[in-house]
């Protein structure tokens, strides 16, 4: 006697929803190289100008009006030392490093303080009040800008660092505190019931738990506002009208007069100023990842 084995019904159909779900799931042949197409095109169009910018300062103006894009033949490094040898080039780095500094340590501090209570405390209002720095980033520096220099100058902060620092860190809370907002609130409550049943009160928990916890975000937030800072140029030519008080993005100027332009100087100006708020984004690019990362979970 034979016995028979027969498979369920729905073996058949399952097995077809199985071989669709991976046909689905399968990434298409040419999916892999348009996204590595686009990354190109993306990561060309970053990096060209920089690249530009650093060959062209090994060349020389005669080599720039015979062939604007070729490389230099034979290399000149003039153009690097007479920047590097200038006293008026460091001067502008140590005006644009104090301004950059102060710029970040304002937003830093004001922005934490103020993203403390709209992220633990619960009040009446604390939503619209944080509408209200929601909206500061449709606000635009240009909109403001001649207001701002007629209150600069009412205020005689003009060829001040501060008439820069303050202006730039109140442009920069709006987005320091959006970004710290979910990330304090994705701390855990049950740090700060412990901290209170041990005595601790909540300026206490503030700065001793909530300020080391928030490293990453506070990194990523001060990072943002140096870099900002560095690159800022509308705000410092109204402000900085004295050349001994100017930054490296005013510096440029110097290279160029009514008759001539050093193209070759400016270029070489150019890289030499970008490297320290570069360098100082590399350095810290994991944490700026993992404050952002933590901002995304709140």
């Amino acid at each position: 006697m034979s016995t028979s084995t027969t498979l369920p019904a729905t073996t058949a159909p399952a097995r077809t929803v199985r071989r669709r779900t991976a046909r689905r799931s399968s990434p298409r042949p040419g999916a892999g190289v348009l996204t590595y197409g686009i990354a190109l095109v993306v990561l060309g169009a970053t990096l060209g100008p920089v690249v530009y910018a650093v060959l062209g300062g090994f060349r020389s103006n005669a080599q720039l009006v015979s062939d604007p894009v070729g490389l230099p033949s034979p290399w000149v490094t003039t153009n690097y030392t007479g920047v590097l040898t200038s006293p008026d080039f460091w001067r502008f780095a140590l005006n644009s490093t104090i301004i950059a500094l102060l710029t970040t340590i304002i937003v830093v501090v004001l922005g934490v303080m103020a993203a403390y209570p709209l992220a633990r405390y619960r009040f009446k209002g604390r939503e619209p009040l944080f509408l209200v720095f929601t909206l500061g980033l449709l606000f635009p520096l240009t909109v403001a800008i001649i207001p701002l220099f007629l209150m600069i100058r009412d205020l005689g902060l003009n060829n001040t660092v501060w008439g820069v620092a303050l202006p730039q860190a109140a442009f920069a809370l709006p987005i320091t505190v959006v970004i710290l907002r979910p990330f304090l609130m994705a701390l855990p409550i049950e740090l700060e019931e412990a901290a209170m049943l041990d005595g601790t009160s909540r300026i206490g928990f503030f700065w001793r738990i909530l300020v080391p916890l928030s490293g990453p975000g506070l990194v990523t937030v001060g990072v943002l506002a140096f870099v900002a800072s560095w690159n800022a140029y509308l705000l410092p030519l109204l402000v900085l009208n004295d050349p001994a008080s100017q930054t490296l993005p005013l510096g440029v100027a110097t290279f160029s007069t009514q008759y001539a332009q050093d193209t070759a100087g400016v270029l070489a100006f150019t890289s030499l100023a970008m490297i320290p708020a570069l360098v100082f984004f590399l350095a810290m690019e994991k944490r700026i990842v993992n404050g952002l990362q933590g901002a995304v979970k709140g």
